[in-house]
């Protein structure tokens, strides 16, 4: 399940690097304009370029019957192709004014899969907080239960439960914070929660939700 027009991130055969929904300093002072231009403009796009280059490399394998390099290249498509998903759906997990408030049906759906908005919101940030190296905290949407769940991804690609919707996902990455916040990737953690994006993932829900119903039909 992919979520609206604007985020685009795949166009005429290959996969791109989609704009931000909003301006290099929005998201100031939490979240620094430099920070976010390296980020967007060269992690998030050398993902996208990896992707690609990986993609071509299967094709060539196709075309020439020799996958000799095929563990090496399907590990790059899991990686790359994890990393842009991620960071796709990252530029829209923060917005200015973010925190606060979130529509009620994503408080209810908190509420029955993790007994409170405020011990959802709390297992979130703590379990973010504590990735082993680099990864992300995954908030998602689970279709066999129907609940959310709470995951940490290391890398992009590993320790997720197949078939999952990601929600909300914070960077924990050092490149996503280490200019402003130096070692302190609890404090980055903290204010992201100030700048997530309810409305967001309660969009993505309600869509996972909704997919779900429709495919048991």
């Amino acid at each position: 399940m992919w979520h609206s027009s604007e985020m685009k991130a795949y166009e005429n055969g290959d996969y791109i690097l989609p704009d931000l929904p909003y301006d290099y300093d929005a998201l100031e002072p939490m979240y620094d304009e430099q920070t976010l231009r390296i980020h967007h403009d060269k992690h998030h796009a050398g993902y996208v370029n990896k992707l690609n280059a990986a993609v071509s490399k299967l094709e060539q394998a196709r075309k020439n019957k020799d996958y000799g390099s095929i563990q090496a290249v399907s590990n790059e498509v899991a990686f790359n192709g994890s990393g842009h998903v991620l960071h796709t759906l990252f530029w829209h997990s923060m917005k200015p004014g973010g925190g606060g408030d979130m529509p009620p049906e994503m408080k209810s759906a908190m509420e029955q899969s993790f007994g409170s908005v405020d011990g959802a919101k709390s297992q979130f940030a703590a379990a973010t907080k504590a990735v082993e190296a680099s990864g992300w905290g995954v908030l998602a949407y689970e279709p066999v239960s129907q609940r959310m769940v709470i995951l940490q991804c290391e890398k992009h690609q590993n320790l997720t439960i197949w078939g999952v919707t990601p929600l909300l996902v914070c960077d924990v990455w050092e490149h996503a914070y280490y200019l402003k916040y130096q070692n302190n990737r609890a404090e980055w953690v903290d204010n992201f929660m100030d700048l997530a994006n309810w409305e967001f993932a309660a969009e993505r829900f309600e869509e996972a939700r909704s997919a779900m119903t429709a495919g048991r039909k």
